[in-house]
């Protein structure tokens, strides 16, 4: 009788052991996440967006397992705005962070003055980190912050772990020692010489999941690269010079040699992930923060080409704001599927949140993009909004915009003139809908306006030193006349 009850007691315990190892009982633990953010990637910097020129096996791979939306925006064409988008699920014109900070100062050649944006993601904010910590979380921040500096670091917002993270939005060096005269970045002192900025992020970034596997952790992974200035690994660059043939719509070797660096740290971070067998429970999303450099930036050179898209990083147009984004989620997300619903940046909070069974606990603008992944219905949502009352570095002129269904209605504020567009018909934006679809067009410009007022977005003034270099301009105008009516009576 004993052995019976025993024999039964052992294979009750080896039933045990098997449920609890086996992939159902892991799902009952809240999942991971990983959310990799790269700077300044175009929608057409990746393979499996359509380059033929970047190498991106492991971002490409990354797509055949899960959802890539074709129709992903940033809430901003400049980075720190769509940052706090991601963080917040708010729009960029509620928090009043419309520009990368600390902004771009208004100079005498513009007509219009910026409205006064705060300077840091403001503390009062719930960011997915403060979030999911009253869920169990342990989270990190390892890469590019720009919402603040001191009082106003990832520590400050929910972070459990903080590297490399400051106000800064560039690198003080791409390279080892990880420092510059004035800045030198956080907690990067144990780098080795020679070492690449996207590598150590992403042996911080190992680290930090290896540390953490048996807890459920939100890893922030937002790289420095592929931000100017373009600085890669020299064996790299060799390569992909090799490979440039004339004619390439993108050809620029030093941008790919980063892009296949930020490759590589996509495998690593998703190998690291099924070696120590999370992989089933960890949920990858892929985006960047606005679109690819495409023009002449002070002294750098366009980085690389958006075409189709019109135009890019700093512009309201398409190649300024339109992202590459893939979403894994083992067990849910049907592999290889692909998605063309527009979404936004403000959408990632409500997502997370959904994802990870917590209850949103502050008003958000975004929506949860579940319905989208599970495939099963779509989104409750007319329009997408953007305000951008700024100037920007790579010649953008302030406007808002707002698409709705195919079309995308683009108003510029300096003369009150706005371009109306048919998406599915003209991706390029080259055809200006305005004088044939005259109903569209008022249509979406009262929409946008009513958006603006409903969230107190911020409109920009009269540029009192415009108004004096005019005058300035006009007097000097006046003078030359004169001097040289003057000059032609004396000759005759």
């Amino acid at each position: 009788m004993r052995t019976r009850e025993f024999t039964f007691r052992f294979l009750a315990a080896l039933l045990l052991i098997g449920w609890s190892s086996s992939p159902a009982a892991a799902q009952k633990r809240p999942p991971n996440f990983v959310f990799i953010l790269v700077d300044d990637l175009g929608w057409m910097d990746v393979g499996c967006y359509g380059s033929r020129f970047y190498k991106t096996p492991n971002i490409d791979k990354l797509a055949r397992q899960g959802m890539r939306f074709t129709n992903a925006y940033a809430a901003a064409p400049v980075c720190s705005p769509t940052r706090a988008s991601i963080l917040t699920g708010k729009y960029p014109a509620r928090l009043h962070l419309t520009d990368w900070l600390p902004g771009r100062p208004d100079r005498r050649d513009q007509k219009l003055a910026r409205p006064q944006i705060v300077n840091q993601l403001p503390l009062a904010e719930v960011t997915i980190a403060e979030a999911l910590k009253q869920a169990g979380y342990v989270s990190a921040s390892i890469g590019k912050w720009h919402l603040g500096g001191d009082g106003f670091a990832p520590a400050q917002q929910g972070f459990d772990l903080n590297v490399a993270g400051d106000h800064t939005g560039t690198p003080a060096s791409y390279f080892y020692p990880f420092r510059s005269q004035s800045v030198v970045m956080p907690r990067l002192e144990q780098g080795r010489e020679g070492e690449y900025l996207t590598d150590r992020l992403t042996f911080e970034a190992e680290k930090f999941i290896e540390g953490n596997k048996d807890k459920p952790f939100f890893l922030y992974l937002p790289h420095y690269a592929v931000h100017i200035p373009l600085v890669a690994k020299r064996e790299l660059v060799a390569k992909y010079r090799q490979e440039t043939k004339p004619g390439q719509t993108q050809s620029n070797a030093l941008y790919a040699a980063m892009i296949d660096s930020m490759d590589e740290s996509v495998g690593r971070i998703t190998g690291k992930l099924e070696e120590l067998k999370i992989a089933d429970n960890t949920i990858i999303v892929f985006t960047s923060d606005n679109g690819g450099l495409s023009v002449k930036e002070g002294p750098h050179t366009p980085s690389t080409s958006n075409a189709p898209l019109r135009t890019g990083k700093g512009y309201l147009y398409e190649g300024g704001i339109r992202e590459p984004l893939i979403v894994r989620w083992p067990g849910v997300v049907k592999p290889g599927s692909v998605n063309h619903v527009p979404v936004s940046s403000v959408d990632f909070y409500p997502t997370i949140m959904e994802m990870a069974g917590v209850k949103n606990q502050q008003m958000v603008d975004g929506m949860s993009l579940t319905p989208l992944l599970k495939q099963r219905g779509g989104l409750r949502r007319e329009e997408i909004f953007w305000h951008y009352p700024h100037y920007s570095n790579q010649g953008g002129k302030p406007g808002g915009a707002v698409r709705q269904g195919d079309f995308k209605l683009i108003e510029f504020y300096e003369d009150n003139h706005a371009e109306l567009y048919n998406l599915k018909r003209d991706t390029g934006e080259a055809n200006n809908l305005t004088n044939k679809m005259p109903k569209k067009t008022r249509e979406l410009r009262q929409k946008l306006a009513a958006w603006r007022n409903s969230i107190d977005a911020q409109m920009m003034r009269l540029n009192p030193r415009y108004e004096e270099a005019g005058r300035a301009a006009r007097s000097c105008a006046a003078t030359t006349v004169s001097y040289h009516i003057n000059l032609t009576t004396f000759k005759e």
